[in-house]
């Protein structure tokens, strides 16, 4: 695992994570670069409202546009997508994003792993996938599915974390590529 920005052309970056996460990502938001080469997903676990709160305070925080993802989205670069609560968000290999409503998977919905694994279907080598602070096994399957498909797999370092389980289950249990600081994960994604 190297220390220096990892040099991989990315046409998609997911970020996942649950309990302490979303402040890690209302750290990262301000400090991404506009016009960013590729789309962001954050699938991040959350209370079953349907309210746009969520969504509306990501998109307080950067000139990017933030969106609720919606059924049959077209992924496009610099445009970040917002898992909405109680759906699955899938990503078709024809790049457009499904919505499912089907069982919870390791209690959730969306499930990190569901929308890590579908992507790395679509996306295989040129996916990015970041899986930051949770109280959860969710992603570590997801990220399985997407070491097998030649994607990148970057995880939070537990020492950073609120919550450290999630991302100690993931190094514990996948070959990943690097794990990283919060405070780096700022550089990281404008480097890809």
């Amino acid at each position: 695992m190297e220390k220096s920005s990892i040099r991989h052309h990315c046409s998609l970056l997911i970020i996942g994570g649950s309990a302490g996460s979303l402040d890690v990502i209302l750290m990262l938001l301000p400090s991404l670069r506009p016009g960013l080469s590729f789309p962001i997903i954050i699938v991040l676990h959350r209370k079953n409202s349907f309210d746009s709160t969520l969504t509306d305070l990501l998109a307080s925080k950067t000139t990017l546009p933030v969106k609720e993802a919606e059924e049959k989205d077209i992924l496009t670069p610099g445009i970040i997508y917002v898992a909405p609560a109680d759906y699955h968000l899938l990503v078709e290999k024809d790049g457009t994003l499904s919505l499912d409503y089907s069982e919870k998977v390791n209690y959730s919905r969306p499930s990190i792993d569901v929308t890590f694994e579908t992507a790395a279907e679509a996306f295989g080598p040129e996916l990015v996938c970041l899986l930051l602070s949770g109280a959860s096994a969710d992603g570590t399957e997801g990220l399985k599915v997407v070491k097998k498909h030649d994607g990148i797999v970057i995880v939070q370092n537990p020492v950073t974390a609120k919550v450290a389980y999630m991302p100690q289950h993931a190094i514990a249990d996948v070959v990943v590529d690097r794990i990283i600081d919060a405070s780096e994960i700022d550089e990281l994604v404008n480097t890809l």
